[in-house]
């Protein structure tokens, strides 16, 4: 029988919480905070990982790994940087449990206090260039180019499975450079790796665009992103590229000695995307039925349901599979063969439904005599009988008509409610409708936290490829260069 969902319109909220549940992606663990990433929600994060991984390598970057723990004194040595993280970072005290002296259990054993404590990493900035500092000495030595896949902390009282946990998954890039034109190439080509793989892999469209100086990651000199817009209307930040200057190279002496035989401070970027790509994929796409996955990442992309009476017919149809899985596979699709006799044929379809298969397949009895297949596909949740002949040039390119039709489908919805908006009082009245709104605005940190504290709404990006027509900040009538993006936001 089918999952119950509660629906969008009723309670997106809601209908968020059920799908990752129902649709067996994550569940609350018994750390408070903290999420379990079951097997097929983790294997749609494998293939996220593998293809950016991929276009990592193919941009020159190498993996490595940095410790779990910094020593708090690291957090210290950058002043924006220990701000912007000190309220959400675990902390380290003691090494050590002993017996409980009433024979209950263990306690923390106080003589086994850390003479520094420990910070369980928010991010990795600070151990890594600490390490930098003895792999620099020369511009032969630059660029480093590393990524890491890691876990993070950073505190959260009030969490949502995949959108804001106390740990989650993530890559950090941290590179060095021998120039500032250098890095800022840097922290742009990456920006565009996730824009590629948001739009290419996760048919998701994106803007985008500079942080504003409130919104900027601590300790960098600018923050670009990307921003994307889920079908309640508000916006989520799904990736950030950040130039830090020579902000982390100063803090922790990081020097080189350069082609002119001078000695000069690195320059640094860090770049970043998360498991919260796993909420932008669900609330992007996904309906009242469940899960929608764009082919390009989905754990298998058919999934082939037998429909028979008897083992005779069974047999029957699994011989023919057999002869359509070799094909299939050598296409290149990923495919699954359910013949679990435990389960009936609607409980399947239903629950490959729920869980976002892109296509599905019912083999019959009659379809054997007529030589056809049932194509069913989960985007728009129509049927049609097909030959099974050439059944693999059928599904390759049915597959690519799904990828595409789902990003103009989330394409064609930023645009419904992406306006213009003019004035403040227009402003408070349209970003009660969510979407994303073009406003002029003043440039100043000021102006832009009363429109916070009024609206609850902020400046998602400064688009970089923008309208930059010169106007008026719609709150001071001040001059403004250009307009920027507000919306609420997750």
């Amino acid at each position: 029988m089918a999952k119950e969902l509660t629906s969008r319109s009723e309670n997106y909220s809601q209908w968020y919480n059920d799908l990752v549940i129902k649709a067996d992606l994550a569940e609350n663990s018994a750390v408070r905070g903290c999420m379990v990433i079951k097997p097929y929600g983790y294997a749609i994060w494998e293939k996220m990982q593998a293809e950016l991984d991929r276009m990592f390598k193919e941009t020159g970057h190498v993996n490595a790994y940095f410790p779990l723990f910094i020593p708090k004194s690291f957090l210290s040595k950058e002043a924006n940087h220990v701000e912007g993280f000190a309220k959400e970072c675990a902390v380290v005290t003691h090494y050590r449990l002993k017996n409980s002296p009433d024979g209950k259990g263990v306690v923390v054993d106080p003589e086994a206090k850390l003479e520094e404590e420990l910070i369980v990493r928010p991010t990795s900035e600070t151990i890594i260039w600490s390490t930098y500092k003895n792999w620099i000495q020369s511009y032969r030595d630059l660029p480093i180019l590393c990524n890491q896949w890691a876990n993070v902390v950073r505190w959260e009282m009030r969490t949502r499975l995949f959108l804001r946990t106390a740990e989650f998954l993530w890559q950090e890039g941290h590179t060095a450079h021998a120039t500032e034109a250098e890095a800022l190439v840097e922290a742009r080509k990456m920006l565009e790796v996730y824009a590629d793989f948001a739009e290419r892999f996760m048919a998701m469209p994106v803007l985008k665009g500079i942080k504003s100086a409130n919104e900027r990651f601590a300790g960098a000199i600018e923050t670009f992103c990307i921003e994307a817009l889920m079908q309640d209307g508000k916006a989520l930040q799904a990736g950030t590229s950040h130039f830090l200057g020579q902000n982390f190279a100063k803090a922790f002496d990081v020097t080189f000695v350069d082609k002119n035989n001078q000695q000069d401070y690195v320059w640094a970027t860090s770049w970043g995307v998360s498991t919260r790509l796993m909420g932008a994929l669900i609330m992007t796409h996904s309906d009242d039925n469940g899960l929608v996955l764009p082919p390009n990442l989905a754990p298998f992309q058919v999934v082939i349901v037998p429909i028979y009476k008897n083992e005779e017919q069974l047999a029957a149809i699994s011989t023919k599979v057999d002869e359509i899985l070799p094909k299939l596979k050598a296409a290149g699709i990923s495919v699954k063969f359910d013949n679990n006799d435990t389960k009936k044929p609607g409980w399947k379809f239903a629950e490959y439904e729920l869980k976002g298969v892109p296509v599905r397949l019912a083999l019959g009895a009659r379809d054997l005599e007529n030589g056809t297949v049932e194509v069913a596909r989960r985007d728009t949740l129509t049927k049609e009988t097909v030959s099974i002949e050439g059944i693999e040039n059928y599904i390759a390119g049915l597959l690519q008509e799904i990828q595409n039709n789902i990003f103009k489908k989330a394409y064609d919805y930023r645009t419904s409610v992406t306006r213009e908006v003019n004035s403040y009082d227009e402003f408070k009245v349209e970003i009660e409708k969510g979407g994303f709104l073009l406003c002029h605005w003043d440039g100043t940190p000021e102006t832009e936290e009363k429109i916070k504290d009024d609206t609850k709404a902020t400046i998602r990006c400064i688009p970089i490829d923008g309208d930059t027509t010169p106007g008026v900040c719609m709150v001071t009538g001040k001059p403004s260069a250009q307009r920027v993006v507000f919306a609420r936001a997750y």
